[in-house]
């Protein structure tokens, strides 16, 4: 018994000591994303999952057990934030196909590397916009510490109209098809859009997004048509209100986007033939635009591809690819509020940061780009006195480069330092501990 009480006693010492070890991270150059200013010489002291504090100058740690990390000629940030994600996978040519033939376990096993390797690129928090229910799942296993990923929110699955963008059936065999309801996330009237809602959050997810126009990528004719009447939009934005959930909005087309707009949702994603007048409609009733520019971009490559998409989506991706970047430079000229989103997955994951570059070559100044991937999106998430600042009692999610994204804002694409949650999951530089 005695020596059982000793071995007791030790192990929890030891998981004490453990859990006593704090980081002390000598950082060169810090941006405060709030103010826009620059730290210089300065200490970051994160114990468990929190900042501590943020000190002048490179302070020794206190403790044997403490770690020191070396970041003096690297510029640090907060970890960003992307809106616009689908974790569960990557399109390719064989992407129209595998929802035949892969299970939910072949699913999941992409969305681990996917999630993986967006937390390596230095995004610390998503928003997941849609995928099959393993996104949610995905999710928790972050959460639990099963496997390595960002903080994730997501919208499980997404809510279309019958044969609208984010049918499940779309292109399918006429004996496959079915008659698709609520429960998987296709609504036909106000009243299967509130269960469509109770549905995603009896199923766990955060936010809810729709599927207001046609898409790009969809096997469909149309990516500009609206999808829901006005009437479906209020009564998912009103039931979304009640469970909490943020609204995102899938839309190419003007008429979804006003509608949209009108019926309460909070983010447009894509935008792609956004009007001035459905502009001004979004600062009128304070919405956010998520512009998407790399898909745009990538779209527009892969259709230039003989058999990567479907005949029926072609003309589309070479209609919305560049148009994307125009429509946002006019929208961010006229003060429309950016929200910063991808839509990695119909991308390589990992490769997120590229949107900051083609931000900025469509006008946008580095450090609003930076901003929107940080203040902004923290904000819209709820978390803006948790994240998108390196700041004290803020969660320890903190990233490093090798020069001054406000001078160079393509090094945002080669992070070398990644700690989300105060754990190391990425560092080029040497550790110090005794």
């Amino acid at each position: 018994m005695k020596k059982n009480h000793f071995l007791l006693l030790a192990t929890l010492f030891i998981c004490s000591a453990a859990s006593s070890q704090d980081y002390y991270l000598h950082c060169g150059k810090i941006l405060n994303t709030l103010s826009g200013k620059e730290l210089t010489n300065q200490t970051i002291i994160v114990s468990k999952n929190k900042i501590t504090k943020v000190q002048e100058g490179f302070i020794a740690k206190v403790k044997p057990e403490d770690i020191e990390i070396n970041l003096k000629n690297k510029y640090v940030l907060p970890g960003l934030i992307d809106l616009h994600v689908h974790i569960e996978g990557e399109h390719d040519t064989k992407s129209y196909m595998s929802k035949y033939i892969d299970n939910e376990a072949d699913v999941a096993f992409q969305a681990v590397r996917c999630a993986e390797i967006t937390l390596l690129a230095g995004f610390t928090t998503v928003r997941d916009l849609g995928g099959t229910g393993v996104n949610i799942s995905i999710r928790n296993a972050i959460n639990k510490g099963i496997v390595k990923g960002p903080r994730i929110f997501t919208a499980g699955k997404s809510i279309a109209t019958t044969g609208g963008h984010a049918d499940p059936t779309n292109g399918s065999n006429r004996k496959l098809v079915g008659d698709p309801g609520p429960h998987e996330g296709v609504i036909n009237s106000p009243e299967e859009g509130v269960k469509a809602v109770r549905e995603r959050y009896k199923e766990g997810a955060d936010v809810i997004k729709i599927t207001a126009t046609g898409g790009v990528l969809s096997v469909a004719k149309s990516g500009k048509n609206p999808q829901f009447s006005l009437e479906e939009i209020k009564a998912i934005t009103t039931t979304a209100k009640d469970y909490n959930m943020l609204t995102a909005a899938h839309a190419h087309g003007d008429e979804g986007m006003q509608r949209a707009i009108l019926g309460g949702i909070k983010t447009i994603e894509h935008g792609t033939f956004m009007s001035e007048e459905t502009m001004e409609l979004m600062k009128k009733y304070d919405a956010y635009l998520v512009p998407t520019l790399t898909a745009g971009k990538e779209v527009e490559k892969n259709a230039e591809i003989t058999g990567f998409y479907p005949d029926i989506v072609v003309p589309k991706a070479r209609e919305v690819g560049p148009q994307l970047k125009a429509t946002f430079a006019k929208a961010y000229k006229k003060g429309v509020q950016i929200a910063f989103g991808t839509d990695a997955g119909v991308f390589a994951h990992g490769t997120n940061a590229k949107e900051f570059g083609y931000m900025v070559e469509a006008g946008m100044p580095a450090l609003a780009a930076i901003q929107s991937a940080t203040i902004t999106n923290a904000m819209l998430l709820g978390l803006e006195n948790e994240a998108g600042q390196i700041k004290e009692n803020f969660l320890a999610d903190i990233i490093a480069v090798d020069e001054n994204p406000l001078n160079a804002i393509k090094t945002l694409e080669k992070v070398v330092f990644v700690m989300k949650d105060g754990k190391v999951y990425k560092n080029e530089q040497p550790l110090t501990a005794q």
